[in-house]
């Protein structure tokens, strides 16, 4: 019973300055720790990732967004549009997608060609959102911003246009 009475008593007794700096200096270490250890940096291993898978998901989002016609710089979709035609070839998903990646942490530009009769401002908003969810849920980064660059308006005499000429070749 004795002891049972020093013990409570113990465990009303305040901490004594070492004991209080020993507390404290314990709770900052274990603070740190959970502060470097993320989704991909955690106490079992570190994961990495390249530039290039980002560089693909952020463009396959952004292509399921209704309004965008095309990816890239009209150099770099020509390029793609040759490279199409060779049988076995494989689409290029990253083409206009540019991205700044650290550790935790990615910044993506796009450019793109958007239809003509839509709002370029509902189109940014969509493939903000669907590029941001995608790249964080597909890899655990924190996407800071995305940035994005239209370069041209895709109208449809362009398409009547490409007919024309394919139908002009042929003869």
């Amino acid at each position: 019973m004795a002891d049972e009475q020093n013990s409570r008593r113990a465990a009303v007794v305040p901490a004594t300055g070492e004991e209080q700096e020993r507390r404290a200096e314990q709770h900052s270490k274990e603070a740190e720790k959970a502060k470097n250890v993320g989704p991909l940096q955690t106490d079992k291993g570190n994961t990495t990732i390249a530039e290039t898978v980002v560089q693909k998901i952020a463009g396959i989002a952004t292509r399921e967004v209704p309004g965008v016609y095309a990816m890239g710089s009209a150099g770099r979709r020509a390029f793609s549009s040759l490279t199409e035609r060779i049988p076995g070839s494989q689409t290029n998903v990253s083409g206009g997608v540019s991205v700044e990646k650290g550790e935790r942490q990615a910044a993506i530009d796009l450019t793109i060609v958007v239809e003509h009769d839509a709002s370029i401002v509902e189109i940014s908003q969509m493939i903000r959102k669907n590029v941001i969810a995608s790249v964080e849920d597909a890899t655990g980064l924190e996407v800071i911003e995305v940035n994005i660059n239209v370069t041209d308006v895709h109208l449809p005499e362009d398409d009547q246009e490409k007919d024309d000429s394919n139908h002009l070749d042929l003869q």
